[in-house]
């Protein structure tokens, strides 16, 4: 299955991060397409967008200035299809992204993809203290999978946070 395209483009206010694009996103071309994924109601809750966004409209998000990637680009049904050797060569190659681009805040949907990124064993939601590229700032939220079993306002709460810092800092 081909691998979806990234939305990139310089001075991003927040470029989104995924473990890897669903088979659904897969046969879309689109990120976060599976019908279960929360990804775009979390955003609307949360005060990251003016109305709810379908996955067709993901390349429209560029115009408000967020971006999506992946650590692994390679479409597969769950992240347990992903070994190990895919997880350091996304790793370099999204922190080759990173320092290219430079978003202001990269938004780890998802632990795991950040302790895969950064190689810390132990983190917390919300800015991380110590990124590892210092200029950008390193956000981790709750994954928006439909698999997820935290609380929806919970989390929608750990993306408001996010929405806030935009909107004070005029990003």
């Amino acid at each position: 299955m081909p691998e979806i395209p990234d939305h990139l483009d310089m001075g991003l206010s927040i470029l989104f991060i995924g473990f890897n694009p669903s088979l659904r996103s897969g046969e879309t071309g689109h990120h976060y397409a599976n019908p279960r994924n929360h990804f775009y109601r979390i955003l609307y809750r949360a005060g990251l967008t003016p109305r709810l966004y379908e996955a067709s409209e993901d390349r429209d998000l560029l115009k408000m200035g967020y971006g999506f990637t992946n650590i692994v680009a390679r479409p597969t049904r769950g992240i347990d299809d992903i070994d190990r050797s895919e997880y350091a060569e996304g790793r370099e190659i999204l922190r080759a992204k990173l320092r290219k681009y430079r978003p202001k805040v990269a938004c780890f949907v998802g632990k795991g993809v950040y302790t895969e990124y950064s190689q810390k064993s132990k983190v917390d939601w919300g800015f991380q203290p110590d990124p590892v590229i210092p200029e950008i700032h390193e956000f981790v939220a709750p994954s928006s999978s439909g698999l997820v079993r935290m609380p929806m306002e919970e989390i929608v709460g750990i993306y408001r946070r996010l929405a806030e810092y935009i909107a004070e800092h005029g990003e």
